[in-house]
């Protein structure tokens, strides 16, 4: 299986179009080491030619113009996609703001927890993916998923879904209450299955509790929640008023973060990603990214190519 990272940072990207600090500003200078990220979203293939995409970005648009694997293929019709199906791992806005740029008639298969396939049905504006062409597609808070495109045909991908730790999306808060939730469907992982090797996607949770650590341990491959590197890093760098825990996720550092966590969990490759503007590991010469890359982590960087 062919997994291809199409995006790496938090919603807002990098450098985030109001962001003025030294990160961001380093980003749009083309400084060396600074590299700039569209928001997180992976896509996977068992064949090279059907894909499945994980959470539709805002900046869906132009990750199907960077990379050509997700363009129509020469011997296509004249409106058609080689995406069959889209999942996604929550509601937040950067996880599905991107299905609304899907929304020219074309059929795919849409696949999320009933939680959030609520969401998106409450919500009047998504009525624009006309539910007979874009099949909606209900999975389970915690089980085993053969993907089907629109159609009903097989897609040769298979996923294991379940809940990890997480929070209510941020424009469902209400009044002030945000209530970090263990497993309601909210927030899901997902594992891609190939044979007996596994890939894990979590770009979203609070914390890595025992059950989670017991489902990462053998995976091949872990692509984990990233976002800040200490908890307060918003408050400290005069951006935010929040912790990382407050917007539902857990930090690469500190005693429950997901590098102590994880520390003797056995995982092959390590790779934090959704990485937030202000976490500095996005310099590759700051003590932060060497301290990652010394304790056995990767950053994700868009363009990213793994094999399962």
């Amino acid at each position: 299986m062919w997994i291809r990272i199409i995006g790496s940072a938090a919603g807002g990207g990098f450098p985030q179009w109001n962001a003025n600090d030294r990160l961001n500003r380093a980003a749009r200078a083309g400084a060396t080491g600074v590299r700039a990220r569209r928001q997180t979203s992976v896509a996977a293939s068992s064949d090279g030619r059907r894909w499945i995409l994980f959470n539709a970005s805002p900046d869906i648009r132009q990750q199907i113009a960077d990379n050509t694997e997700l363009q129509p293929h020469s011997n296509m019709s004249a409106r058609a996609t080689p995406m069959a199906a889209v999942v996604v791992t929550g509601a937040e806005v950067d996880q599905i703001a991107g299905l609304l740029s899907l929304r020219e008639r074309q059929s795919f298969a849409l696949y999320a927890t009933e939680q959030v396939l609520a969401v998106i049905a409450s919500n009047s504006i998504f009525d624009v993916l006309d539910a007979r062409i874009v099949s909606r597609r209900r999975l389970p808070a915690e089980g085993v998923v053969d993907l089907r495109d629109a159609g009903g045909a097989e897609i040769g991908v298979r996923i294991e879904v379940f809940p990890v730790p997480g929070k209510v999306a941020l424009f469902l808060e209400d009044n002030g209450r945000h209530e970090l939730r263990h497993a309601d469907g909210g927030t899901i992982g997902v594992r891609l299955m190939e044979g007996s090797r596994s890939l894990l996607f979590v770009p979203g949770c609070t914390a890595v509790d025992e059950t989670l650590q017991q489902r990462i341990a053998g995976a091949d491959m872990l692509l984990l929640d990233g976002t800040v590197f200490t908890n307060d890093e918003l408050i400290t760098g005069g951006v935010g008023v929040k912790t990382g825990a407050r917007m539902g996720h857990i930090a690469m550092s500190g005693p429950d973060g997901a590098i102590a966590r994880l520390k003797d969990i056995p995982v092959g490759r390590r790779i934090f990603i959704h990485i937030n503007n202000t976490n500095p590991v996005l310099d590759e010469t700051s003590p932060e990214h060497l301290a990652v890359r010394a304790a056995g982590w990767e950053i994700a960087q868009d363009r990213m190519e793994l094999v399962l």
